[in-house]
């Protein structure tokens, strides 16, 4: 449990417009949530990443309804590299949903749009705050204001799945503990092996691609910022990661589809025994395992010459300010955050408990992929929380390196133009 909570302290660091119209002027919940008197339905939009994962979630939202009869919850999901634009677009056409899944990144394009809830006095009243891991709350206070927008669901930490049967045919004896053997046994494992061809590799070109980028420039020395907040990403050392993130696709160490690629391509990609490793977290591990069976373990992000470092993955739930029934919502945000919905959902998704009760249960203790994940806490960070990330992240990396991985821009242009659109 210590190391668990020692993890999560580091740590701390229009499509479709459905659901409520904006009709609620205050933005702020009332403390100590309470049950309404009347009924009324919220809707939820959430990403799953895995259609699966569906069953759960409305499993939990029934459970709320039995425990507060006048309140539904109606479900809607997206995909990831779709919500944030859907999600706003709703938003700024005065529609959106009661509460949504979130991203700490995208705080500030919310908080500058009025979009959120400040969640302050419902946490004061809330019973379960206590069970939460007390670091994280200042993880969630918004830079400069300290207010609360964000309320916890789960946490990740970017690693490296590979299929070990794959390592012992090219005589691979050991993970890598370098970046250096990394590359190197990512390019012995671009063979063909057991009659099958197989790339060393599946790179992520498309949605979430930044996160295993983030890993290359800074093995190299890169930064996306200085300790001020200041952005530099625009460096030679940036340019060498980026260069070897584009080399590994160029060499034919990738799937010849990696530039479109996103989670699902590589998951599949892994499944079919085309790749031997991929970066993601541990939130695919229950689907991966049910897939590969024994033939699947991961290893932590080796350090570079220049550094180390991994993504560490965040997902929260917010309260709309659009939504006319904020009491309910920030009730329903609340439940979701304690024991038996954090349970429930980790359980079914592998994901790292935010709450110490479940943390300290068997099944996440025990855990090859939780192990892997503490092992990695230590360099485990967040993209800077700017303004301008949200749309970054959603908008901008994707077409820039997937120019840059086809040869039509050079990797110091890719970098330049990241930089330029990350400061804003």
């Amino acid at each position: 449990m210590k190391k668990l909570a020692k993890a999560v302290a580091i740590f701390l660091a229009a499509a479709m417009i459905a659901g409520v119209s904006a009709g609620c002027s205050s933005n702020k919940a009332s403390s100590g949530a309470s049950a309404p008197a009347k009924n009324i339905t919220l809707t939820h939009w959430l990403w799953v990443d895995d259609p699966s994962y569906l069953k759960t979630m409305q499993t939990i939202a029934d459970d709320f309804h039995k425990a507060n009869p006048t309140i539904t919850v109606k479900l809607q999901t997206y995909a990831y590299a779709d919500f944030n634009n859907v999600l706003t677009t709703a938003l700024a056409g005065g529609g959106g949903p009661d509460t949504a899944s979130f991203k700490l990144t995208w705080t500030p394009s919310y908080t500058q749009n009025n979009y959120l809830v400040d969640l302050d006095n419902s946490i004061s009243g809330w019973s379960g705050k206590a069970d939460v891991v007390p670091m994280l709350w200042d993880k969630m206070k918004e830079a400069g204001s300290g207010k609360v927008y964000t309320m916890p669901w789960t946490w990740q930490v970017l690693y490296v799945y590979y299929r070990p049967s794959y390592f012992k045919a090219v005589g691979i004896n050991s993970v890598p503990t370098t970046f250096d053997d990394f590359i190197a046994d990512i390019k012995k494992c671009t063979t063909t092996i057991n009659g099958k061809a197989v790339k060393g590799f599946g790179l992520r070109g498309s949605a979430g691609g930044q996160e295993p980028w983030g890993s290359f420039i800074q093995a190299f020395g890169g930064k996306f910022a200085d300790a001020s907040g200041k952005v530099i990403l625009d460096s030679p050392e940036t340019v060498k990661g980026t260069q070897a993130f584009i080399d590994l696709y160029k060499g034919g160490y990738t799937p010849a589809t990696a530039p479109s690629d996103g989670l699902s391509q590589l998951e599949t990609e892994f499944n079919n025994g085309q790749i031997a490793m991929f970066i993601h977290h541990i939130g695919s591990s229950v689907t991966m395992v049910k897939a590969n069976g024994t033939d699947i373990s991961a290893f932590a992000v080796p350090k570079g010459t220049g550094g180390q470092w991994t993504s560490m993955g965040d997902t929260e739930n917010v309260v709309l300010s659009a939504s006319k029934n904020q009491d309910a919502a920030s009730k329903w945000v609340e439940y979701l955050a304690e024991k038996d919905a954090v349970s429930a959902w980790d359980t079914t998704t592998g994901n790292l408990p935010v709450v110490n009760s479940v943390a300290e249960e068997p099944a996440f203790k025990d855990n090859q992929f939780v192990k892997v994940s503490m092992d990695s806490q230590s360099y485990a960070g967040i993209f800077p929380i700017l303004p301008t990330t949200a749309n970054w992240v959603s908008n901008e990396w994707a077409p820039i390196m997937q120019q840059a991985l086809t040869g039509k821009i050079t990797a110091a242009d890719a970098v330049k133009q990241l930089d330029a659109k990350l400061k804003g």
